[in-house]
């Protein structure tokens, strides 16, 4: 696990060092709002329960390329919480994207890109977790953001690619067959970043 830090923090050092123009490195975090199923039921249940299912996010990026164009690979610690019947289901992974921008008019850019997610931990309240099907996944970050000098805050949409699922045998009820609950991610991701 230490190596595989290492060799991300190494590569976005060395991003930083073939950077040209706007480019540079920095730190960022923010919150998740991790959903199951369809948003707009999730966004009822966030103004009942607003807590459900924030999660969080940090971690340090790089950003190199053009005035028009450019690539930023990031690399964040992500908590994520959801809510399944009144029980949360809690998940720690290492999040990689790599995102292709487009600087648009004055400080408003979009991107889009692949995010490598390596999956730590997991844990069900009142479950024993067996086991996640894949420890590795892969899906995908659109988004827009403003920078303000140094600042920047950015929205994005993360979703799975492919279908990931942990399953679990519930320790209160012994008659039933191990469950499963996908574990894609599906989130909305607001950020705050700060270039050095």
């Amino acid at each position: 696990m230490k190596k595989t830090i290492l060799a991300a923090f190494m590569a976005l050092y060395g991003f930083y060092g073939m950077a040209q123009g706007d480019s540079g490195f920095g730190i960022k975090g923010g919150l998740n709002y991790n959903a199951n199923g369809d948003y707009f039921e999730s966004a009822g249940d966030a103004a009942r329960n607003p807590d459900r299912n924030v999660g969080y996010h940090v971690g340090i990026f790089g950003k190199f390329g053009a005035s028009k164009v450019y690539v930023r690979p990031e690399l964040m610690y992500t908590k994520t919480k959801s809510d399944y019947d009144g029980s949360d289901f809690d998940m720690s992974k290492l999040d990689a994207p790599v995102l292709l921008g487009i600087n648009l008019v004055g400080p408003l850019h979009v991107f889009a890109g692949p995010s490598f997610q390596y999956i730590l931990e997991t844990e069900f309240d009142g479950v024993t977790i067996d086991d996640v099907e894949n420890d590795f996944s892969v899906g995908m970050n659109i988004g827009a953001g403003v920078n303000l000098g140094k600042l920047g805050i950015d929205l994005r949409y993360e979703r799975g690619f492919n279908d990931n699922e942990a399953s679990f045998i519930n320790t209160n009820i012994t008659n039933l067959g191990p469950s499963r609950i996908d574990t894609r991610p599906d989130q909305l991701i607001l950020s705050l970043s700060l270039t050095m």
